[in-house]
């Protein structure tokens, strides 16, 4: 691509200043994508909770059936948009408004003749017809669709949209930073999941977090307690929880509230292991080449780790006790097995980074529909 200006860049569902450190990591993964693919780059994010742009449910009233509504006014500006769909919210378990907005701006692109990229993320589940109907019909028109799983590959497939690339997490695409201190078990207490969700049971949640710090310390490990969501008035959020766990627990432990993604994974980086409940602490960590377990409780999980070929999920949703599992992982011999594999998992996820990078950059997205705007 030649080009006397920069291109314009519209990262959606994505802030680099979000509470959720998993949508920070979604944006800066996606600007250094952006980047390698199409050089210096002028990049605009916009995330659910973004004030001052129009792409607001209401707003859409007033942009269907026009021309030039405020959502396709605002889209013309952009040689590119990238739809991140918040990693894992192109589905409708989530609801189906949220969907139904996440579709019309992707058909708002449509008309206002601007490239789509679909980066890396979950497609699916979808459990209403309303919500398969929609997917399949914006999958079929967008320019590059990634997913970072097979099972949201197949899911795309099925809906008539091969995707052109299975990737990966676009945490993978940030450089690995520098530990400043050395920690031994990184424990990341989930606030979804320590309050009424429906998810898990959250008492017994909370149980069995208390015991696995509980155990670790008569062990004689030393425990951080980590919030991978910062704290918001939104009540998911990991702050709240990360204290009260402290509270509950018997012993001492370390609390770490980082101020932002950068903090969060250099204290991953310089981490023994990582337990997480919220899957980007687990990605943040072995993308740092630190092993991980997680603790899953949805289907978002799974799949990514597989195709990472990371088998140490432990599923919260079965209503096994995870902690025994957890122990043996954390304890026993075949730690060593873990610790020795978690640097190649990260560096066979950069390949696919790299490889989302090529695809990109020969697709030839700045032609398709970028008239006058760009060469």
């Amino acid at each position: 691509m030649s080009s006397q200006k920069r291109p314009k860049v519209l990262v959606l569902w994505a802030d680099p200043a979000a509470e959720n450190l998993g949508l920070q990591a979604l944006a800066a993964g996606v600007r250094a994508v952006a980047g390698r693919s199409w050089g210096e780059c002028e990049v605009t994010f916009h995330s659910h909770n973004t004030l001052g742009t129009p792409l607001r449910r209401k707003l859409a009233l007033q942009d269907i059936g026009r021309r030039r509504g405020p959502i396709v006014g605002y889209l013309r500006q952009f040689d590119v948009v990238m739809d991140t769909g918040g990693g894992d919210s192109f589905t409708d378990i989530y609801g189906i408004q949220r969907l139904l907005l996440m579709a019309y701006v992707q058909r708002a692109c449509r008309k206002a003749k601007v490239s789509l990229v679909m980066t890396p993320q979950t497609i699916g589940p979808f459990r209403t017809y309303l919500g398969r109907v929609v997917a399949s019909r914006l999958l079929t028109k967008v320019d590059v669709l990634c997913t970072r799983d097979p099972t949201s590959s197949q899911v795309a497939t099925g809906l008539g949209r091969t995707p052109d690339l299975l990737a990966t997490d676009m945490a993978f695409a940030l450089p690995r930073p520098t530990a400043v201190e050395q920690r031994d078990v990184v424990l990341n207490v989930s606030g979804l999941l320590w309050q009424s969700n429906p998810h898990v049971d959250s008492v017994r949640y909370r149980a069995n977090v208390v015991d696995l710090v509980d155990r670790l310390l008569a062990a004689d490990r030393r425990v951080t307690l980590l919030a991978h969501v910062l704290d918001s008035p939104v009540p998911d959020n990991d702050v709240p929880a990360v204290y009260e766990a402290a509270d509950a627990i018997s012993g001492e432990v370390e609390i770490v509230i980082p101020k932002d993604l950068e903090e969060a994974r250099r204290v991953l980086a310089g981490s023994r292991v990582l337990v997480g409940s919220r899957m980007h602490s687990a990605i943040n960590a072995l993308s740092v080449g630190v092993p991980a377990i997680s603790w899953s409780y949805s289907r978002k999980f799974g799949p990514l780790m597989d195709a990472l070929g990371w088998q140490h999920t432990i599923d919260l949703t079965t209503g096994d006790d995870p902690v025994p599992e957890t122990l043996q992982l954390i304890t026993a011999d075949s730690f060593q097995i873990l610790k020795d594999a978690a640097p190649g998992v990260a560096a066979s996820a950069e390949e696919k980074i790299e490889k989302m990078v090529a695809v990109l950059s020969s697709h030839g997205l700045f032609v398709s529909f970028s008239g006058d705007r760009m060469a």
